[in-house]
């Protein structure tokens, strides 16, 4: 069996790394934007390109007789990749154009929600212009705003009054930037509580939960500095963690559960791959603030590391329709994940420096992400560099195992320590505790 995994990041390089456990042995295609060794090693062939290059994509895959693709980035789901590869009869995992609207256009999903009388939406106006936008953000009130692009930016889409907008004449210069962008908006109510990540996998009628996922935005230690693309994240033995109630849990499963069928209904076609809702709890209960087409970075490391069915099984269950009697079983283990980041970033990083690994002694749990290999040297790219995820038998064990092992990827960056920590995470049952307190 030959299955294309699109996207060479330490996402792709855990999803190879699930796909090599399978006792079906597939041959591990890659098309991706670099060489990550970590998957060049396990791969039968390895392609850099443009990812969003649909016709170069189409070709090479109909060139290696693929009989399965797993889309990674979200990037290649807006430009219809999904659409393009079924329609050369490669099944994949990964949601057409159309139904990847649920991410890429943030508008189309709180509207899906608002049509569907979903639970879990903020109040929130879509702009297409500088009209009424002063109106609104007084509405809201002085510090009481989240200002999104509708559409992907590359991460810098998204504003939060009081973290990163301190007026609003602060937030009106925004809102100017999105729309010379050629991009419309959305304002919101911030909503004010723990943010956790719950990904699915879907076959178009069922969704199967995996463990839920805290990922840590900010880049430096105690949640402080510029937000990133995730500087790590943590699971718990349970599957849950440790400041949601069962009730938050069954919340949040079923607004996944709805947005599927609201997608099903609303465009009449079957959602493949895996969906995933950034949920906050707040004192008023669960909230959405986005939906994203695709397996979250960092979460997807620590669900894969941890996952025990065969996961090629799983993807043939995703395009096939048969979710419901194919297993999917996660250890009953915690895991902390930690990225290794080179120095300046997210927003000056050193880029195209040596990094080293071989202090670190598992490699099965390391996955390396924006690096580029030459010549049997690992180079840093600029972005999140390599990440490594601990496994034990409680969140803190796992954090003193990822702690160690990514102090072994050497070279010119840093980690946040905290990630996973009792200290932190207590932080974050205190901060539930009170918001709990306070709707009592």
């Amino acid at each position: 069996m030959n299955i294309l995994i699109i996207g060479s990041g330490a996402r792709e390089h855990a999803i190879a790394a699930a796909l090599h456990r399978s006792s079906q042995h597939p041959h591990i295609f890659c098309y991706g934007t670099s060489v990550n060794p970590g998957i060049k090693q396990m791969a039968h062939q390895y392609r850099v390109g443009d990812i969003t290059d649909v016709n170069a994509i189409t070709h090479i895959a109909k060139e290696w007789q693929i009989s399965l693709a797993i889309i990674g980035p979200e990037a290649p789901l807006e430009k219809g990749l999904a659409d393009a590869l079924w329609a050369i009869a490669i099944p994949t995992v990964g949601p057409k154009k159309k139904l990847a609207q649920i991410e890429t256009s943030k508008g189309f999903a709180r509207d899906l929600m608002t049509k569907y009388n979903i639970p879990g939406l903020p109040r929130y106006q879509i702009f297409h212009d500088m009209k009424e936008v002063d109106t609104f953000l007084h509405q809201l009130g002085e510090g009481q705003y989240v200002i999104k692009a509708n559409g992907l930016m590359g991460g810098k889409g998204v504003k939060v009054a009081g973290d990163h907008l301190h007026s609003f004449a602060e937030a009106i210069a925004f809102c100017r930037e999105i729309l010379d962008a050629g991009q419309t908006f959305l304002i919101e109510e911030k909503l004010v509580g723990q943010e956790f990540s719950f990904m699915c996998f879907c076959d178009g009628k069922h969704i199967v939960p995996m463990p839920i996922v805290q990922d840590h935005k900010r880049a430096f230690v105690n949640d402080k500095g510029p937000n990133t693309g995730g500087m790590g994240s943590y699971s718990d033995v349970n599957h849950s963690l440790p400041f949601l109630t069962e009730e938050d849990v069954s919340q949040a499963l079923h607004i996944n559960e709805w947005v599927i069928k609201a997608l099903s209904s609303e465009l009449n076609e079957r959602y493949m791959g895996v969906l995933y809702g950034s949920f906050i709890a707040t004192q008023h209960g669960i909230s959405v603030i986005e939906f994203n087409a695709r397996f979250g970075d960092p979460e997807a490391l620590n669900v894969l590391t941890i996952l025990e069915s065969d996961f090629v099984a799983i993807c043939q269950a995703v395009v096939s329709g048969n979710l419901l009697t194919t297993p999917a079983q996660f250890a009953k283990q915690a895991t902390v994940c930690k990225y290794a980041v080179p120095q300046g970033y997210p927003d000056t990083p050193i880029k195209d420096v040596i990094i080293d690994i071989s202090a670190v002694k598992n490699k099965s749990h390391l996955y390396l992400a924006a690096v580029h290999a030459v010549d049997g040297q690992i180079y840093a790219t600029g972005s999140r560099t390599a990440a490594y995820v601990g496994v034990a038998d409680s969140i803190p064990a796992a954090e003193i195992i990822s702690e160690k092992e990514v102090c072994g990827i050497n070279g010119p960056l840093f980690h946040r320590e905290d990630i996973g920590t009792e200290q932190l995470i207590q932080q974050r049952v205190d901060h539930m505790r009170r918001l709990r307190e306070k709707k009592g």
